[in-house]
């Protein structure tokens, strides 16, 4: 499953090689912002925004939308967070899958509420708020404020962003999200009831959450919170300027005490100084424990050019590789809104990166089909770029295939029929080129 602003979802049954996409449609209104998870039944949830009111006209709510038939469909939803005339924002969920938490099967939804979006009065505040399920988001619990400190409404450094919840072992609700240049956090341990009365300081966000990378309308470096089930190491991953205004890097920080100390931040990406490295996401593989992440990358250029790069650790967060998976660069602009998000998840070695691709102005949506070792015992690791097209299909005398691959290596391709029996095999090895075919 997959989500893009600011309506639309698209579903592979095939592990991620051919995908459908379709309109989600709500009657409490569609407003962006979208997170998708799963919990272990195979039932999927997508939350966004709304546009159905507030006090600017929209963002009144938080709105979550369940499948049961693998995302082909969606019911109308459910909503939380309706709290007069205030404004609510940046929706992410997290679904607790522990087999040894007493809290197994709430499904969690933290965000930023704004007194009035945009507005520069100070009484006017901004707080992260969390809010819980228990019933396969049939209904919600009364929201609670997270954070010990407001920040602003303006929707820059001093206005509380981007919390992304994450779960632990024993059903602890963990979360962190940027506010006047500091990585926040906090945990609640009775299923996201009640939270910490002080909350505790992970790092120094240097230059702040909001910031500039050239070619971009904005950028931001928000947190993304992870948890290891099996050991109870806590992950949080963002990016700053720590490194100089033309610097902008990837870092990741750690806790193995249920978030009351924290690692010193290390750097993920292992370009020299210099570059920008931006839109970060993480994923720590459940049966591994080995730790994933997706970020924008101009190592390799000198201008707006713009790769996709998946650092990987496997040794805790202490040590990371760099491989590159998108085998073009594209060049945003300025002037085209960019989306504010990557994303990737991972699991018993499988892995799933999202991207967005820009050219010319226009938007379309990637992802790669990645398996492990990634480039650890073999450089030639796996990632086939998607969408693989065929024109038409299905066909019957002949059709134009087209695919991408990051690396140079061997691949085999089958044809089948509509009844699944093979057609054709066709082979390419290395140094060849993949050509259209019969």
């Amino acid at each position: 499953m997959a989500g893009a602003n600011g309506d639309n979802f698209f579903y592979s049954h095939d592990g991620g090689w051919t995908w459908s996409q379709d309109k989600l449609t709500s009657s409490f209104g569609i407003w962006g912002d979208p997170c998708i998870v799963a919990d272990t039944s195979g039932n999927f949830y997508y939350s966004h925004l709304s546009n159905t009111g507030g006090a600017t006209g929209w963002l009144d709510r938080i709105v979550i939308q369940k499948s049961t038939d693998g995302g082909v469909s969606w019911n109308d939803g459910s909503f939380t967070g309706l709290n007069d005339d205030k404004d609510q924002d940046k929706p992410w969920m997290a679904f607790d899958a522990s087999p040894g938490s007493p809290f197994k099967g709430n499904l969690y939804v933290a965000w930023t509420e704004f007194d009035t979006y945009g507005d520069t009065d100070p009484e006017n505040r901004s707080r992260i708020r969390c809010a819980v399920s228990n019933d396969g988001a049939a209904t919600w619990s009364d929201p609670v404020v997270v954070s010990q400190f407001t920040g602003d409404c303006i929707d820059d450094d001093h206005t509380a962003q981007g919390a992304v919840p994450a779960t632990g072992p024993n059903g602890e609700v963990y979360t962190a999200w940027s506010l006047n240049d500091t990585i926040w956090f906090d945990r609640s341990l009775d299923g996201g009831l009640t939270w910490l009365a002080q909350d505790i300081p992970i790092s120094k966000q240097v230059g702040g959450w909001k910031f500039n990378v050239p070619g971009l309308n904005r950028c931001n470096g928000f947190p993304v919170t992870t948890c290891d089930r099996n050991t109870g190491t806590i992950y949080v991953n963002w990016s700053d300027k720590r490194n100089g205004f033309d610097d902008t890097d990837i870092w990741l920080s750690k806790s193995t005490d249920g978030g009351n100390t924290w690692s010193k931040a290390v750097r993920v990406n292992n370009d020299p100084p210099g570059k920008h490295n931006f839109l970060s996401w993480m994923a720590v593989d459940q049966v591994t424990g080995y730790l994933y992440f997706v970020f924008y990358d101009r190592r390799d250029y000198d201008d707006w050019q713009t790769g996709v790069y998946l650092a990987y650790s496997t040794d805790g967060g202490e040590t990371f590789a760099n491989l590159k998976i998108s085998n073009l660069p594209f060049t945003p602009q300025p002037d085209k809104f960019f989306g504010d998000y990557t994303n990737i998840v991972a699991h018993d070695g499988h892995v799933h990166p999202i991207w967005e691709r820009q050219v010319n102005g226009a938007a379309s949506i990637w992802t790669a089909v990645l398996a492990y070792p990634v480039g650890i015992q073999s450089p030639d690791f796996f990632a086939l770029q998607t969408k693989m097209e065929s024109f038409p299909n299905p066909f019957s005398e002949s059709a134009t295939i087209s695919f991408n691959m990051a690396t140079e290596q061997i691949l085999s391709m089958t044809v089948l029929d509509l009844m699944g029996r093979v057609v054709h095999l066709f082979l390419h090895k290395k140094n060849t080129r993949p050509a259209c075919t019969k």
